[in-house]
């Protein structure tokens, strides 16, 4: 509240006039009802002697406040909201403007109104749009040194967004220092920068290595799905994601052999010979297409080592001993074809 709305309130509370207070005070009735209208503020040495009579602190007289809550930002947002489908944009500019000065230091408010003020512009025609780009532009460029990562990370963003939008790629290049190098985002912004700026090449490039890089986040997230189906017992929740493990390594080129591959622990967990057979023979028929990825399609803008023989061998005797020395395979050690399979491949 503003502090003539403060004095209005307190002094209903204390049951006084206008008149009461202004005699208690020295000065005018007339004097207080501008206070309270909000057409003049009264003398900074009356301030004490107002918070004294009205018994309240300074801060309160003021309201003066720290910092908002995260409710309060959540309502001068909805606020913001509700003022843009009844006001032309000017109004609630200023209106925005105001918090944003009332609480300074209040990241989450600054980035929250900045970000509507901007999102607005998008959305309306707003006259002489450009006027309000100092101000928006000076909201992100504060919260740049936030020390909270992800309002730094929020405001770069927002700047990334105008210059690319404004087609000056240059400047929106400079705001992707403040995302983390771990950030999945800085990588894809940062092909966005290629293919807009006609640097096809780099940009497809860059666009396959976040494929690839995410087929292996994906393909571990479905991998510990699976695994704690198997351990829960929950084989046909298991045999799901050994499913979906399946289509992943279709739809991201992989290859033969990591669609068998995602069935092996299934097969063994389900103790099926006829699948078990199926599988390893597919395993082991397939190792060569290890490689397969890196002459797909999918990423014909990467450059990959050429295929070491010397792996693919490993692989393959990694494969065999596991098959012959884990226990879990014990069901198969009585079947000939098993016998065939693992010892003359």
């Amino acid at each position: 509240m503003k502090i003539g709305e403060v004095i209005r309130k307190y002094r209903k509370t204390k049951e006084l006039t206008q008149e009461e207070m202004a005699s208690r005070l020295g000065v005018t009735a007339p004097a207080v009802n501008k206070w309270e209208n909000g057409n003049t503020m009264p003398d900074i040495t009356l301030l004490a002697p107002i918070a004294r009579l009205l018994e309240v602190s300074l801060d309160e007289l003021l309201s003066f406040r720290e910092e908002l809550t995260a409710e309060e930002i959540r309502k001068l947002v909805q606020e913001a909201d509700r003022r843009f489908s009844a006001q032309f944009y000017e109004d609630v500019f200023k209106w925005a403007k105001e918090q944003i000065q009332q609480y300074p230091n209040c990241e989450e408010l600054i980035y929250s109104l900045a970000l509507e003020l901007d999102g607005q512009r998008l959305i309306q025609e707003i006259p002489e749009n450009e006027k309000y780009d100092a101000f928006i532009l000076s909201c992100y460029e504060r919260l740049l040194k936030s020390n909270d990562e992800a309002i730094r990370t929020a405001a770069a963003d927002s700047l990334y967004g105008f210059y690319l939008r404004k087609e000056q790629y240059e400047k929106a290049q400079d705001y992707l220092a403040f995302f983390s190098k771990q950030n999945p985002e800085r990588k894809r912004k940062q092909a966005v920068l290629y293919e807009k700026a006609g640097n096809l090449e780099k940009a497809c490039r860059t666009y396959e290595e976040i494929l690839l890089a995410d087929y292996q986040i994906l393909s571990a997230v479905f991998n510990s799905l699976f695994i704690m189906q198997l351990q829960d017992k929950n084989l046909q929740k298991a045999e799901y994601y050994a499913e979906k493990k399946k289509a992943l390594a279709r739809l991201f080129e992989m290859g033969a052999y990591d669609v068998y591959a995602a069935d092996l622990e299934l097969v063994q967990a389900q103790q099926d010979r006829e699948k078990t057979l199926s599988c390893v023979q597919g395993m082991l028929n397939n190792i060569d297409s290890i490689y397969d990825f890196s002459h797909a399609p999918l990423y014909s803008h990467m450059v990959f080592k050429s295929a070491d023989p010397t792996f693919i061998k490993t692989v393959r005797n990694n494969i065999l001993d596991h098959l012959c020395t884990d226990e879990g395979f014990s069901y198969m050690k009585n079947d000939p074809r098993w016998k065939e399979l693992t010892e003359n491949v």
